[in-house]
């Protein structure tokens, strides 16, 4: 995190041009509005929090795509490669580990704790304030998750003069976000002016981003069940009672278009990258890991057309001449998780390259299509915990109804990507109608608890969302993971539980490190952070 001071000229130009090139895409009136987003004596929050927004979720930043897409969609054996620099799949060191932390710190919280700073106190900015707080949160909690302690009380780091945060306890920072969420919820006034036009999430309504708050709220909330139960339910039960989202209409997302590469979704843009190499259509780096697809298809799942594709269907997805056909679920095959080109013959004699082709990839026309909407936290995912809580009796609903709601959900957003509708991929209402009556909510709790998380998993492929699905089976456990013991593996063939810190700050932070391994363990894969109890 020293490096701070080298990169600040550089980033600030970055932070005007890409949040005035995005709201210029996305919103033709926003060009109108005369502010300079580089003026750092008075700041313009408008446009920084725009960025903060695009940058958090990936767009215009490699490292939290990457991160997403090599590690833990590889983790958590969606796909499935020959390439040992998909790092999570196989539990290979390498220096991106810390990428994401850096890119954190020192790219998506700057600006946005300048808009903090700038509106704090102002009773004209509260709402601009408590969304730049709840926003805030949700971007540390994905750097706790991935990496247990961390900077929380000092994630402003060297605007306020700090070049050596301390790190936090995770067992500090969780009930810390819990509180920021509900104060920040408390202080928002509808009556009062909001971001507008620059909230390019929800435009500016006051009333989704509470919902939005509430449902991050309860998201942390569970997070909790293993490590401090009591804790759990007190903020679940808070989260609930206060407002959590209600239907696919308040969903926190945002919107691609395909016009530009700084437009794009880019966990799309990663996953495309990685499946269709120039002149080598087929055979790409990334494969549909067989964990996954063996789930879909014993659950005969109708998202799988949506899901993959052979080759020829993604050559071919902008004019959608064959998507129909190479969508078919009786053609799809996985790739087995954990081998390189030298292995794979071990388990598929006769082994040459050019059988990659044979296997499914992630589909281009639709979940990794460049204007696919990037979902932040989606309603699906709000009536899954939901169901676990009801059957924890800290809700007063029913589970199963709660669990059916969170299927439909996620089968219905669908429709929010392209090509949707396109014979074979689209999702129709018979068919969810049929998938919902085939699963019902039965057994005992672990039982239920399996069926429920199962689908949470198989959903959250919707969303490219391979953060939330790692960090929910760290805590549940679900699904079982393949064990992978691959010969350059740094965990003894189990899972990835963490990333590890950059080697940067190791040099340049050595103190804060140090008591954070003292605190919590080695630095290492294989080390759970607090909430990952045994």
């Amino acid at each position: 995190m020293n490096n701070i001071k080298r990169k600040l000229a550089a980033f600030t130009f970055r932070t005007g041009f890409l949040a005035v090139f995005f709201l210029t895409a996305c919103d033709k009136g926003f060009e109108e509005m005369n502010i300079n987003p580089n003026s750092f004596t008075e700041p313009a929050i408008d446009p920084l929090f725009t960025n903060s927004i695009i940058r958090t979720v990936g767009t215009g930043t490699t490292d939290r795509n990457r991160t997403n897409i090599k590690y833990a969609s590889g983790i958590m054996q969606y796909h499935a490669t020959l390439q040992n620099f998909w790092y999570g799949e196989k539990g290979v060191v390498n220096a991106q580990t810390g990428n994401f932390f850096e890119t954190v710190y020192t790219s998506h919280l700057r600006e946005l704790m300048i808009v903090i700073r700038e509106t704090e106190g102002n009773p004209e900015l509260i709402n601009q304030n408590a969304i730049a707080k709840i926003w805030k949160v949700y971007a540390l909690h994905r750097v706790t998750d991935a990496y247990g302690d961390v900077p929380y009380k000092q994630a402003a780091g060297a605007p306020e003069g700090i070049y050596k945060p301390a790190y936090d306890k995770q067992s500090d920072i969780y009930p810390w976000m819990l509180q920021d969420l509900e104060a920040a919820i408390n202080q928002m006034d509808a009556a009062k002016a909001s971001f507008g036009a620059a909230d390019v999430i929800y435009a500016g309504s006051v009333p989704k981003w509470k919902a939005f708050g509430y449902s991050l709220m309860l998201r942390l909330a569970m997070r909790l069940t293993k490590v401090d139960p009591t804790m759990a339910q007190t903020w679940a039960q808070k989260a609930i009672a206060g407002g959590v989202m209600q239907s696919n209409a308040d969903m926190a997302k945002l919107a691609h278009i395909s016009a530009n590469e700084n437009t794009w979704n880019w966990d799309a843009r990663e996953l495309k990258r990685e499946s269709l190499p120039e002149g080598n259509q087929g055979l790409g780096f990334v494969k549909m890991g067989k964990t996954f697809l063996d789930l879909l298809q014993v659950n005969q799942d109708p998202r799988i057309p949506f899901y993959m594709t052979l080759w020829e269907g993604n050559i071919d997805a902008k004019q959608g001449q064959v998507i129909s056909q190479t969508t078919a679920i009786e053609l799809q095959k996985a790739l087995p998780n954990g081998y390189d080109p030298n292995t794979i013959g071990t388990v598929i004699p006769g082994w040459k390259n050019e059988l990659l082709r044979e296997y499914s990839e992630p589909n281009t026309a639709t979940i990794a299509n460049f204007s696919a909407p990037t979902i932040i936290l989606s309603y699906s995912e709000v009536e899954f915990l939901l169901a676990e809580a009801a059957l924890r009796g800290w809700e007063t609903g029913v589970p199963q109804e709660h669990y059916h709601k969170a299927i439909r959900a996620n089968m219905e957003s669908s429709t929010l990507y392209p090509n949707s509708s396109v014979a074979n991929v689209a999702i129709t209402p018979e068919e969810i109608d049929t998938y919902i009556a085939a699963h019902p909510l039965t057994g005992s709790m672990p039982e239920m608890m399996q069926q429920i998380h199962t689908q949470f998993y198989l959903a959250h492929y919707m969303y490219l969302d391979f953060f939330e699905a790692w960090s929910n089976w760290r805590r549940t456990g679900v699904p079982t993971l393949q064990q992978i013991n691959y010969a350059l593996n740094a965990t003894g063939g189990a899972p990835v539980r963490r990333l590890m810190y950059s080697f940067e700050e190791k040099s340049l932070n050595a103190a804060s490190v140090e008591n954070a391994i003292k605190n919590q363990g080695p630095d290492l894969y294989t080390t759970r952070v607090w909430w990952d109890k045994e």
